[in-house]
Formats: structure tokens, C-alpha cells, sequence
């Protein structure tokens, strides 16, 4: 009888988290906001000739790594931030012949593909804990690096708490693993500051067991267009090449490319629209008496309590998504909630406002 291999089998199925799109959805991260209109434009002159012959991605590789400083060498475009990890992990992750596996390594509550993957191709999934405060446990992960440590992986800012790592403490690790492949994984960090003083993107050049993660899903509006960037050394990126499928990024995502980033004010705009609702979900939260973390991304988690499931049921009903982070390891009756545009932000708090008596009075 065929059978899968045993780290395929013994995996959950994942399933895509939409739960609707019936409502405003603030449960995905996603920029409701929109993408540029100059991608829309660009999208619409589309001939036939574009999407009927194979894309050629080392076009769009050029174009990101001048925006970034890079060496075309150094990025690799995938189809999506998921593929980039699939790619990064399957490199350098597997089983030993001693059966222990390679270990990755990483602090929950975090992204939920990092032990996913990491099972799947059966290597020893090593979870640290993050504190009360769900910061990243630096000494934690100090104490735990070890020869068997093949892939670290840390998301910052963090999803689901919207935290930010300090940029020395993520070379910390970097440099305490020199024979593991460190992701840091940036699909957030435009939200940090219009400058992006946390991206380790200038540290490439100094370390080589360095990689960084960006995508064009959040800040950009392209989420559906399936675009992630993964840099790194030149000669890593090289060994991901040979893995990577040629034809993964499609001709559509790359004819966005760039005027996705050529308009910077585009993307500016937006940025400073997330900042101010994010600071009116967090001034709320305070006057509610409700535990936040301080997000560095377009979304922000709260804490409501063990009725964490009627509150996303009731602000269900009044038409807008939320997500119930409980399932993750520290976010007990916690909720993650994108940040609105500011003509969509009057009604989310008002909707939280209504919500959270129901939850109080449940």
C-alpha cells in the first residue's frame, strides 16, 4: 500500500484561515486599504502576449534588489513569504541518519508555518516559550543553540503580537549560530518606521548565515498576487536556486512589481493611515481596561478575555472579522485585529465598544 513518508503523515492538514468574505475583514492581516492605483493601471494594460508566455523573474530579482541595495545575486522572488520558507527550510532542514533530525528553532507564540514546515521535513521542531510579556526570550534562545541547530526563525515584528525585536539582539543570535540559517522574517517591518530602522537587510553583507524575508502581501496590497522576497548571502541564495521551481513567480505579479514600488507615497500614505489607527485601537483598549501588546505591524492583539469566542461572534454579527488567537501558546482568550482605513475606524471601535459588553455581561 502506498504511504506518504511519516512526517507527511503524521501532520494536521492545514486549512486557509478565511473564515467569510461576507463583512470587513480585519482577521487576515490583509491591507483593506487596497494596492497602488499605478498597479491597478498597470494591471489593466495587460496584453495577451504578457500572460501567455513564461514569466521571467531575474527581471523583477533586479528590481528589488536596487530598491533594497542588494546584488540581484542576493534575492530570490518567490510565490509568496510561504514558498521562500518552504525553499529556505527544505535546504537546510531534514531527518539524520541517526534518526534525531536537524533542529529549527524558534519562540511561540509565533507564525504558525515555521513548525509546520519544520515537521513535515522531519526534522526535531524545538519550540521555546516567550514570557508573559511575549517578547522574544533572547537568552532562551542563547542557551539552546546547539550543533544540531539548523534553522532559526524569528518573524519580526512578531505575528501574532505585533511585536518588535530589537535589531542587536537579532545579530545576537545570528552570530551565536554561524552553522544554522537564521531567518528573519520581515513581512511587516515598513509598519515599524517610514525609515525601517529595524531590517537587517545591511547585515547581509556581515553575515553570511543571514536571511530576510519581505513580502508585497501587507504594506503593498498585493496579497493576492502571491509576491515574497527572500535576500541573503550570494552564495546561499545560489544553493536556493537549485531548488527553486524557475517559472514560480507569475507573469501578473511581476508586471506589478514595479510600480508597486515606485509609488512610495502610495505606500507612505498607507503606513501613516495604519499608525494612527493603530494608536485609536490601543487608546481604546486602555480606556476599556483591556490587555494590548504594543504592535510595530498593521494589526494589534487584545486580550478579552475566556469569552475570546463570543467576542469574535458578536463583532461576527455586526459585520466585521476578527481573529481568535487562543490557539496560540501564550494567547489565551487573546484576539489579533487588523488596523481599518480611518473611514472604517469609527465603526470598529464603536462595534469593540458594543462587543465587549456582551462579552462582560456573558
Amino acid at each position: 500500500m502506498l504511504k506518504p513518508r511519516a512526517s507527511i503523515a503524521g501532520l494536521n492538514p492545514y486549512y486557509s484561515p478565511i473564515v467569510s468574505r461576507s463583512g470587513l475583514s480585519l482577521d487576515l492581516n490583509e491591507s483593506v486599504a487596497g494596492c497602488s492605483p499605478r498597479v491597478l493601471a498597470r494591471l489593466r494594460s495587460l496584453s495577451a502576449a504578457d500572460v501567455s508566455l513564461y514569466p521571467q523573474r531575474e527581471i523583477g530579482e533586479r528590481l528589488v534588489a536596487d530598491f533594497l541595495g542588494l546584488a540581484p545575486e542576493q534575492v530570490l522572488l518567490t510565490n509568496g513569504v510561504d514558498e521562500a520558507l518552504s525553499v529556505l527550510f527544505a535546504s537546510y532542514l531534514g531527518p539524520n541518519d541517526d534518526g534525531a533530525g536537524d533542529e529549527l528553532l524558534f519562540a511561540d507564540p509565533t507564525f504558525v508555518m515555521y513548525p509546520m514546515l519544520g515537521a513535515a521535513l522531519g526534522a526535531k521542531v524545538v519550540r521555546l516559550r516567550s514570557g508573559e510579556d511575549l517578547t522574544l526570550p533572547v537568552a532562551d534562545f542563547m542557551a539552546r543553540i546547539s550543533p544540531r541547530t539548523r534553522v532559526i526563525a524569528v518573524a519580526n515584528p512578531n505575528n501574532p503580537t505585533g511585536l518588535a525585536a530589537p535589531r542587536a539582539d537579532l545579530l545576537k543570535i545570528a552570530e551565536a549560530a554561524p552553522d544554522a540559517a537564521v531567518l528573519i522574517d520581515e513581512a511587516y517591518v515598513e509598519f515599524c518606521g517610514e525609515f525601517c530602522d529595524e531590517t537587517l537587510i545591511p547585515d547581509l553583507a556581515s553575515h553570511p548565515n543571514l536571511f530576510v524575508a519581505r513580502t508585497f502581501s501587507k504594506v503593498y496590497g498585493l496579497a493576492g498576487l502571491r509576491l515574497g522576497v527572500l535576500t541573503g548571502a550570494a552564495k546561499q541564495i545560489d544553493y536556493l536556486r537549485r531548488f527553486c521551481l524557475p517559472f514560480n513567480v507569475n507573469a501578473v505579479a511581476l508586471a506589478s512589481l514595479e510600480e508597486a514600488l515606485a509609488d512610495q507615497s502610495f505606500v507612505h500614505h498607507h503606513v501613516a493611515q495604519v499608525k494612527q489607527g493603530r494608536e485609536r485601537l490601543t487608546q481604546l483598549f486602555s480606556e476599556l481596561g483591556l490587555r494590548f501588546w504594543p504592535s510595530q505591524a498593521n494589526f494589534v492583539l487584545v486580550r478579552v478575555g475566556t469569552t475570546a469566542k463570543v467576542f469574535v461572534e458578536s463583532m461576527q454579527r455586526r459585520g466585521i472579522l476578527v481573529r481568535d488567537s487562543s490557539a496560540n501558546l501564550g494567547c489565551d482568550g487573546c484576539v489579533r485585529i487588523t488596523v481599518g482605513t480611518p473611514s472604517q475606524m469609527d465603526g470598529v471601535l464603536q462595534a469593540i465598544r458594543e462587543a465587549i459588553v456582551e462579552v462582560r455581561r456573558s
